[in-house]
């Protein structure tokens, strides 16, 4: 061997060296050297310079190296759309597939995971498709990359199942991990074990997390822990992904001491600090209870937080409305240390933007997302931006939004069937729902409560039966909790009091406390006394500490002049220390929140809105309006009317509406939220300030949305 070939030898070497470690200054110092040597261009180590910088994330570097290749073959190609594909930058990496001379199998794998990856389904089933036409022989890694980026599509992952098991790929582990991620996560346990058991011995750890979870997605949480202790007797390598999955069983079982008792485990084997445990742990802490002050514990305690741990914080904070703003605050913190987000980052603070009083973050976010890398078709950030505008009042843009997006899944189709569902529209909800079942898209438990939530809030109960029967019968989806607090609501509101009651009795749940306080609701409005009194206590029993039960029995008892039993009751509370949860209003203008409660002084135009109020208020009473002092806070049989009328005519809403007419041009639409379902007496008020004012005006409450418009309402009267 003479000196330049062990000269190259040992260079090579060394590149290589770097490129397992990611020695990204070494390296380019060895390009350096190699530029200004007079060692012949040689294209193997120019493709080892595009991986060394592909590696190291450096996609400049790496894309110049390939340019300076004097003679690019597959390999080279490879290296450089790997590069783009790993930095999400599908577009380019396509572009340079599409130059490529001549393909291997790795050149269609590269961009089919890419693809996949990103929830492109519908591009990367084109390679897949493109790859068999062109005469490649899929393999285990092409195969699983498409089940993976199929996720949301049963039948096509049913197909590729069928496909993986009569060309033999199933004997693929990675194939057979897929598939049991896949139909786990869609919700068919069944298949999933299938797939598990069908592995015969085959399995390997991957394998056993994925069942794991699939046992703690599919609320198995009992059985996903069997299966941890299982996979440690019989001496299966437990890693943070193993100790994670756990953590999701008892997530799912809302078991908050068995997770307590497994962090004290993890604590003692030390990897409490690792930040995918700590990922878990935060899950657990936030959705068990809530607590949110341990979650920052958990968080601090790990000394550098990854970018999963960062988007785990922010979708704690933004399942609780309140916190909505410290959701916002942790995402800008994320961004100020350097964390780039990804599309989970976006799904998780729109999540909060949904719940935020400012509908300014929301658009501030999508803009942020429209600037960043993620594509602006990926799927999951559009889904959560539809419903984003949706539960901020802008069913406009939501609907805009789900027109624009290159391609639909059940996610993306639910979300705008329950947008229409909030905003009162359920004829469009349930249309919508057809075509979904004409296109061939399988419906998901949460599709049947939009649809059965549409049907209460239009008063279609033959529908809503027929819909709740098709769950079972049609797609084998058994109706949960929710599908029957839809059913018994849907009842209630239409009168079938008694209908809701057997209905409730018959439950193989516990109805909880959704389901005794639709009916108690119900029993006001039809004046029911006697099952009132059986739903309050119900509601009770499952929540002693709960204000609401108390207040509308109260309310039930006043509105028939039973004083004595409205006193009771007020006593029964004080003597308990519960008080009513007071009602606010707000409405967000040149993006400062202005908060309203009832008989407010404390807005430093108060006195402009009264006065605007009261002309207001002359003009609806031509129009119509009677104020409903039984809707009144002075429930008191011995305060005179006027008082009534007067803090009636002063409720939280109306203060707002006011304000916001006052402050916005003639025509222009406002928003205004409230933390209370909306006072009916309102609700007639501003029905009527929409057609004198000539504006369009939407209400936000806790159940729904109010859309106000020429004198009508969109939920049309049925709330």
């Amino acid at each position: 061997m003479n000196q330049t070939s062990c000269n190259l030898h040992h260079f090579t070497n060394l590149l290589k060296s770097c490129i397992s470690h990611k020695n990204l200054n070494t390296g380019k110092c060895l390009h350096s050297l190699y530029i200004k040597s007079l060692i012949p261009h040689l294209t193997y180590l120019s493709n080892h310079f595009i991986l060394l910088y592909s590696k190291c994330r450096n996609l400049t570097a790496a894309h110049n190296a390939f340019k300076a290749t004097l003679y690019p073959n597959v390999y080279s190609y490879n290296a450089i759309i790997g590069a783009y594909a790993k930095e999400g930058k599908t577009r380019i990496a396509h572009q340079l597939f599409d130059e490529m001379p001549e393909r291997d199998i790795v050149s269609y794998n590269t961009l089919i995971a890419a693809y996949a990856d990103r929830g492109e389904t519908r591009a990367a089933f084109g390679l897949f498709c493109g790859m068999r036409e062109a005469g490649f022989e899929i393999d285990g890694f092409s195969l699983s990359s498409m089940i993976t980026g199929s996720s949301d599509d049963v039948l096509l992952v049913s197909g590729l199942h069928c496909l993986a098991v009569r060309g033999g790929y199933d004997c693929y582990v990675s194939v057979c991990n897929s598939l049991v991620s896949c139909y786990s996560k869609n919700g068919f346990l069944e298949e999933a074990k299938r797939v598990f058991c069908d592995m015969n011995g085959r399995e390997d750890e991957v394998s056993w997390n994925a069942m794991i979870v699939a046992y703690g997605q599919n609320r198995e949480g009992l059985k996903a822990v069997e299966m941890f202790m299982e996979m440690v007797k019989r001496g299966l390598y437990v890693d943070m992904y193993t100790l994670a999955s756990v953590l999701t069983a008892f997530t799912s079982l809302e078991d908050r001491i068995g997770g307590l008792q497994f962090h004290a485990q993890l604590i003692k084997i030390g990897f409490n600090a690792n930040p995918h445990v700590g990922s878990g742990l935060i899950d657990l802490y936030s959705k068990c209870g809530g607590d949110m002050f341990d979650c920052g514990k958990i968080f601090d305690e790990i000394p550098n937080p990854d970018l999963v741990l960062w988007n785990t914080m922010i979708s704690g904070f933004s399942q609780f409305e309140e916190l909505s703003e410290e959701a916002l605050i942790c995402f800008k913190d994320m961004l100020r240390i350097g964390h780039r987000p990804d599309d989970c980052s976006f799904v998780c603070v729109i999540s909060a933007c949904s719940n935020s009083p400012s509908p300014s973050h929301g658009k501030q976010v999508h803009s942020l997302a429209i600037k960043s890398d993620i594509p602006c078709n990926r799927i999951a950030v559009n889904n959560a931006l539809v419903a984003m505008y949706a539960k901020c009042g802008n069913l406009y843009d939501a609907k805009q939004l789900f027109d624009r997006m290159p391609e639909h899944n059940v996610v993306s189709l639910n979300t705008l069937i329950d947008g229409y569902s909030q905003h009162g529209f359920g004829n469009e909800a349930l249309r919508l729902f057809n075509h979904m079942l004409e296109s061939g898209v399988i419906p998901s438990n949460i599709t049947f409560i939009s649809v059965l939530s549409a049907c209460a809030h239009t008063g279609k109960i033959q529908e809503g039966q027929m819909y709740f029967d098709m769950m079972k019968l049609k797609f084998g989806i058994e109706p949960e909790p929710e599908h029957y607090s839809c059913m018994i609501d849907m009842l209630s509101r239409a009168g079938k009091l008694s209908e809701a009651e057997q209905l409730i009795e018959s439950m193989p749940y516990n109805p909880g406390k959704i389901g005794w306080a639709a009916l108690l609701g119900a029993c006001r409005k039809h004046g029911n006394i006697d099952l009132a009194v059986k739903a309050a206590n119900h509601f009770l029993q499952i929540e002693p500490s709960n204000p609401a039960p108390y207040v509308m029995l109260a309310n039930i008892y006043s509105d028939v002049g039973r004083w004595e039993d409205v006193a009771r009751v007020r006593k029964l509370m004080r003597d308990r220390k519960l008080r009513k949860k007071p009602g606010c209003s707000w409405i967000e203008l040149n993006k400062m929140v202005h908060v309203f409660v009832a008989e407010d002084a404390s807005h430093p135009m108060i006195k402009e809105i009264y006065e605007y109020l009261d002309e207001v208020l002359v003009k609806i009473k031509r129009a119509g309006y009677v104020p409903d002092v039984r809707l009144s806070s002075m429930k008191d049989d011995a305060i005179g009317e006027t008082d009534k009328v007067w803090s009636l005519v002063h409720h939280s809403e109306k203060l707002a509406v006011a304000f916001g007419l006052l402050s916005t041009k003639d025509g222009e639409p406002i928003l205004v939220g409230k933390n209370l379902r909306i006072c009916g007496d309102c609700h007639n008020a501003i029905k009527l300030i929409s057609s004198v004012t000539s504006r369009e005006i939407t209400v936000r409450d806790t159940r729904r949305f109010h859309c106000f418009k020429d004198g009508r309402c969109s939920c049309g009267d049925y709330w």
